[in-house]
């Protein structure tokens, strides 16, 4: 069914609002969270999963970030658009966020699908929200937030809301202070004084165009934003604020797909819209390196996106695993999830995730193990346990869920790829990546 619904559970309203009450009624607020596309530079852990389903940290789901966000902030009308790959990302949503008849909000699941004079998929973003306007009209709301499904951050929608009713604009466009070379990558607006955005390029690459969309010092220096690290740039989140009218109006004013592309600028040529600047952490998980660097960033000791927050929680599914078992194991930096069995010689900055089975005498470094959906494979899949086995060596790789590794096996990238494609081993970016419930014999070495 294209259509489902779940209503939020007791458990999570309850959080949500004893520690997060918010100080403005959002219950005029609906999130809309945008499900991607078929991500293909994140190949190939997008072969059997769509971006927001993907592990993060070992145990969540990007999905649960944008959703965590507006329950924190008090959003209970939370839309989800899919389309590719969505099967998990559904089986998620509905174990995590669970049915409860009593409590008035509710997460949907909207999918592409066939209507009437319409057979198309989602063709780009506002494309997603335009063909699902039907039921957005029937949803009390007087202000919609745009959030993509792919995206790390912590953001008080609650400030966002605040800007409302100090300022008489019908969109917000939430953005970050950047630098020329991550300009190059976003949607970058200028703004004058008042926060008002006056011009917008996507993707400049034009050192002339780009130039011209400096934000001037005297501006940032009234944002509060410091003048003196090179982020003279403003570059778009993807996180849009729209009152309920500006929302339809734009939509059928411009037929075109993409909110970034194509309605933000017409908005900017139209006038009321205005930028919100957040000044925390923010990742755009678009690429193998941005997804293996943003994972292994939490092993830090400060990590920029931190889990560990009673004011925000993050909030992700409840497997009811036993604690990690850990024998005989140097571990340094790094997360060892729940389920977990681990007789490894060393961990050393790597994550791993829930019920992966390390044996006696392996060394892994920096490296993202993803885990297991079960401690055994089913024989007919694999001949080998689901665990890496015995005096194996594996730095600087993603392994997803469910691979299997032989004893003695060396993961090294000892040719120093930079890009290499031989299925189920694939290295991006110096990254080597092997794929989901691949089974490598004794003594491989890559």
């Amino acid at each position: 069914m294209p259509i489902t619904k779940t209503h939020l559970s007791p458990l999570i309203s309850h959080t949500n609002y004893s520690l997060n009450k918010s100080k403005i009624d959002m219950s005029s607020v609906a999130s809309i969270i945008l499900g991607g596309g078929q991500g293909t530079r994140l190949f190939p852990l997008t072969q059997n999963n769509c971006k927001p389903s993907m592990l993060f940290g070992g145990r969540y789901r990007i999905i649960d970030v944008p959703i965590s966000n507006s329950l924190n902030a008090g959003i209970s009308k939370i839309f989800v658009l899919t389309q590719f790959l969505s099967r998990s990302l559904h089986k998620h949503i509905f174990k995590t966020y669970h049915q409860n008849h009593m409590f008035p909000g509710f997460i949907e699941i909207l999918s592409a699908e066939q209507r009437p004079g319409k057979s198309d998929w989602f063709q780009g973003t506002a494309d997603a929200v335009r063909q699902n306007l039907e039921y957005l009209l029937e949803t009390p709301a007087e202000f919609f937030l745009i959030l993509s499904g792919d995206q790390l951050y912590h953001l008080d929608f609650d400030k966002l809301m605040t800007c409302t009713e100090q300022k008489d604009v019908d969109v917000w466009v939430a953005t970050l202070a950047v630098d020329a070379r991550e300009a190059t990558r976003m949607g970058i607006m200028k703004i004058n004084e008042d926060h008002q955005i006056i011009d917008f390029h996507e993707k400049p690459k034009d050192p002339v165009t780009l130039d011209k969309m400096r934000t001037q010092p005297s501006v940032l220096e009234k944002m509060g934003l410091r003048t003196n690290d090179g982020k003279a740039f403003l570059g778009s989140m993807g996180i849009y604020l729209f009152r309920r009218s500006a929302l339809f109006d734009l939509l059928h004013l411009d037929p075109r797909e993409d909110f970034g592309k194509h309605l933000i600028p017409t908005q900017v040529k139209r006038g009321r819209i205005a930028a919100f600047v957040h000044e925390g952490y923010w990742e755009d998980i678009g690429t193998i390196e941005s997804f293996y660097f943003s994972n292994l960033s939490l092993t830090q000791e400060k990590p920029p996106f931190s889990c560990y927050s009673d004011h925000a929680p993050l909030y992700t599914a409840q497997n009811n695993l036993p604690g990690p078992r850990i024998t005989n194991t140097h571990i340094f930096s790094s997360t060892i999830c729940e389920g977990s069995i681990v007789e490894a010689d060393e961990v050393t900055r790597s994550i791993l995730g829930q019920k992966t089975i390390v044996k006696r005498g392996t060394v892994i470094r920096d490296s993202y193990i993803m885990g297991n959906d079960v401690h055994d494979h089913p024989k007919d899949i694999c001949s080998s346990p689901a665990a890496i086995g015995e005096n194996c060596f594996i730095k600087k790789a993603i392994l997803d869920k469910n691979v299997s590794l032989g004893k003695n096996v060396r993961i090294v990238n000892q040719e120093n790829y930079l890009n290499y494609d031989n299925d189920p081993i694939y290295v991006r970016d110096g990254i080597v990546v092997i794929s989901r419930g691949s089974c490598l014999p004794d003594d491989f070495v890559f």
